[in-house]
């Protein structure tokens, strides 16, 4: 029963935490403050998603936290890309 409301304490943490975020990724003064704010909402996402899997009791969501993952990587590397070169993809004619 205790640790029912631990999980479910922590879920709603980190729901204020995600909306936190995503003031930040409307309001960041600049791109690169917009990018790290949504790399933290992916965070909070996998660890909600995490959160929400103990409070189950399955493994069901494992895949959707590593899909998370790769998206939230692929992301700032392509925001990284796009800082250094000013093109994501680069293509040759």
């Amino acid at each position: 029963m205790i640790f029912e409301t631990v999980l479910i304490t922590a879920l709603c943490i980190l729901m204020l935490a995600i909306l936190a975020n995503l003031y930040r990724v409307v309001k960041g003064p600049s791109s690169a403050d917009r990018v790290q704010a949504l790399d933290s909402v992916g965070i909070n996402l996998i660890a909600s998603t995490a959160v929400f899997s103990v409070l189950l009791h399955t493994h069901a969501f494992f895949d959707l936290i590593l899909l998370i993952g790769i998206l939230s990587f692929i992301g700032t590397v392509a925001f990284a890309r796009f800082i250094e070169r000013g093109v994501v993809i680069e293509r040759k004619r």
